[in-house]
């Protein structure tokens, strides 16, 4: 009982988090930068700050699908993001650039993010299954919920190494912005705002995973108990 009671609190917090951010973004979408910059101007011009001159900049579908691929050297940039002249457009291009500045600074937790990608890919795979076989076999093969649990608790410890990552990239972008000149008093705290609402999903994810990941192992013990 308690956990679905936390079940559906995260799932609730989950859906408030991503619609204040849908709602921050469409707000701060409608307030222009000041010098006219796009999304793309942005981004490339903290590149070139940094020293970063092997990563692209590319559009790429999509509502909020920006990201950074190390692998391939280039900051993402979706739609929205990468003809828009808004603080919005700004904040974000900066963010996934902040990444980009971890990558060739070697940000230790970028670096653990990157080696776990792997394993979290394998594990995202068979781990439905495997927690289902644990489930139906708790009692007679207890065994298979563990190794279940295993795999969890790597998504688990990806959604917890994430947080870091997220929250220095968006420091990284701050600094810069206000740094640049390209935000000013009157348009920073705003570029903050948005970016503080991106993070809090993160967090929310995390909280999730963690929360069932608890529930799988009080499973798996209570199981151990009985017997």
């Amino acid at each position: 009982m308690l956990y679905w009671i936390i079940f559906i609190g995260v799932a609730l917090l989950s859906w408030l988090v991503s619609r204040r951010l849908q709602s921050k973004f469409e707000t701060y979408s409608q307030i222009a930068l000041p010098n006219g910059m796009t999304g793309r101007d942005v981004a490339e011009q903290m590149l070139r700050d940094n020293g970063i001159y092997d990563v692209q900049v590319t559009c790429t579908p999509g509502h909020l699908t920006d990201h950074y691929n190390p692998m391939t050297k280039t900051v993402n940039l979706s739609e929205s993001v990468y003809d828009s002249c808004s603080i919005a457009a700004a904040a974000v291009a900066a963010h996934e650039c902040g990444h980009a500045v971890q990558h060739a600074c070697a940000y230790a937790p970028l670096r653990m993010r990157s080696a776990l990608v792997p394993i979290v890919s394998f594990a995202s795979n068979i781990m439905p299954w495997v927690l289902l076989g644990g489930m139906l076999l708790l009692h007679s093969f207890p065994q298979l919920m563990l190794f279940g649990i295993i795999l969890f608790a790597s998504t688990t410890l990806f959604s917890l190494v994430t947080l870091p990552v997220e929250i220095n990239a968006s420091q990284r972008a701050l600094v810069w912005l206000s740094r640049a000149g390209i935000t000013n008093v009157f348009t920073h705290d705003k570029a903050e705002d948005a970016l503080k609402s991106a993070a809090y999903t993160y967090v929310v994810a995390a909280l999730g995973s963690l929360a069932t990941l608890l529930y799988y192992i009080f499973m798996f013990m209570g199981a151990s108990r009985d017997e």
